[in-house]
């Protein structure tokens, strides 16, 4: 673990491993961390505080554009990290690295960019003054999925803001958060500024961010059963919360679309990841006029997907990351098939050529998928596209807002008043119209209803992090 600057074993002397889920071979061991560990975190990021925090922004700003050089230098060393053990194509790999990089580039900048304000008073004796101050300790938990990126897009925010943090990444892919945490360490970031905790046992820690009162914010990408659990906890001290939870996007395919257009960026965007993306793609909606064509053209490129381990050339499904996703998405296709489903290809888990020792699903395509099946409900988090037949396109807003969920939906059409009748009545944080990559380090990430609180990215990511203090003088 890497805590006040050093690299450090757990103080119990536990270790847990971490295995690939395409071969289950063993990657590495990692410190197996706890309560005690956390507080040590929380001990040097709070003696670390006053220092940085009166730090300038261009002194902190040198801080990030260092770390973002090293990062960027280690691009093929952590990507290689992430394919053994999370399981994406290298080359997916690669790609969230760069974007992880992205995140400390663009806070370099923003940084600077800090403005306060001065207000106009009635009194002619007032002079108001607004500016914005950090926000102290950090407690940050991040995910599996994207377990670079996640990282970067807490930290880099937090410390540009002038606030120290403790990283709890996922259990199942420490070895990631190692790897980032190297390139803090060489970037000579002050010590205590940045510190990691690895724990087989999630709770402990996060029960130790919540109930610390020096920790005055947490941040939490995961599950939303979880966040809830951390929210109302931290609710006890009015501990400011940023939660990024589960989705269940909407992808709408209007009468007008080309049908052909659509699948292709269907086929690009559900696939990613394996589908283990909260921005996923869950339930498809595809007029019945258009319903052949976009059936035949997903089905022709999902076929083409190649599954195996991400070195592999060509290989564009990795596995899913452990056994109990693997249950997850074979209870909900048999439950959907089970009440009048169709498999249009996939359906199964995959065993031949070597994969039955990971935790592979073949990607699949569900049609005539109907609100009474689970799928149509839950969060799927892997390679299963469900596709629901429409024929009144007034119903479509209210069947895709039909969610407690609210995180990301996408609309393909070629007429732009309806682009913006969707976008304006969409219930969810991020649209895509005609767009399956509606993210950036620039761009404002985050979802509505129990999808999540607060953004990260742009200049909404950073403001998480401060608190706005006002001044009035009498002059």
């Amino acid at each position: 673990m890497f805590i006040n600057g050093s690299w450090q074993e757990a103080k119990s002397g536990r270790t847990f491993e971490s295995y690939n889920p395409a071969t289950g071979e063993l990657v590495g061991s990692v410190p197996a961390g706890g309560a005690l560990d956390a507080k040590l975190c929380i001990d040097a990021a709070a003696d670390a505080l006053p220092q940085w925090s009166q730090a300038t922004a261009y002194q902190r700003a040198e801080f990030l554009h260092k770390a973002h050089s090293l990062m960027m230098a280690e691009f093929e060393h952590i990507a290689e990290v992430m394919v053994k053990e999370q399981g994406k194509p290298v080359q997916a790999a690669r790609n969230e690295v760069k974007y992880g990089a992205d995140f400390l580039l663009w806070y370099a900048e923003e940084a600077k960019r800090l403005y306060g304000q001065t207000i106009p008073s009635a009194r002619a004796d007032q002079r108001f003054i607004v500016a914005h101050h950090p926000i102290g300790v950090v407690g940050a938990i991040t995910p599996w999925n994207y377990p670079v990126s996640m990282i970067t897009r807490k930290v880099a925010p937090a410390i540009a803001a002038g606030c120290t943090i403790v990283v709890k990444p996922a259990e199942a892919t420490p070895l990631c958060a190692l790897a980032v945490f190297d390139v803090f360490d060489r970037a000579n970031f002050p010590a205590g500024v940045v510190n990691l905790v690895t724990a087989l046992d999630p709770e402990p820690v996060g029960e130790v961010f919540v109930d610390d009162r020096r920790v005055k914010k947490l941040t939490f990408t995961g599950s939303t059963e979880v966040g809830k659990l951390l929210a109302q906890r931290a609710a006890a001290q009015i501990k400011r919360v940023s939660l990024e939870l589960g989705g269940h996007a909407p992808f709408i395919v209007c009468r007008d679309a080309d049908p052909v257009h659509a699948a292709k960026g269907l086929a690009l965007v559900k696939f990613l990841n394996t589908g283990q993306a909260c921005i996923s793609p869950n339930r498809v909606y595809v007029h019945n006029e258009n319903m052949e064509p976009f059936i035949n053209e997903l089905q022709k490129r999902v076929e083409g997907l190649q599954a195996g381990s991400g070195f592999t050339e060509g290989v564009r499904i990795g596995p899913l990351i452990n056994t109990d996703a693997l249950a997850k998405i074979e209870n909900q296709v048999n439950d959907a098939l089970a009440k009048g489903a169709e498999v249009v290809c996939g359906g199964r888990r995959l065993q031949e050529n070597g994969l039955e020792r990971g935790c592979f699903y073949a990607p699949t395509i569900l049609k005539n998928v109907t609100p009474e099946m689970r799928i149509y409900r839950e969060e799927t988090f892997g390679p299963v596209a469900p596709i629901v037949s429409y024929h009144n396109e007034e119903e479509l807003l209210a069947m895709a807002n039909d969610t407690h969920y609210g995180l990301a939906a996408y609309v393909y059409t070629t007429e732009l008043k309806k682009a913006f009748r969707m976008f304006e009545g969409l219930r969810f944080g991020i649209i895509g119209i005609n767009d399956i990559n509606p993210t950036s380090a620039a761009a404002p990430f985050g979802g509505m209803q129990e999808s999540g609180l607060g953004r990260e990215g742009a200049r909404e990511g950073i403001m998480e992090y401060l608190e706005t203090k006002l001044g009035g003088f009498s002059i």
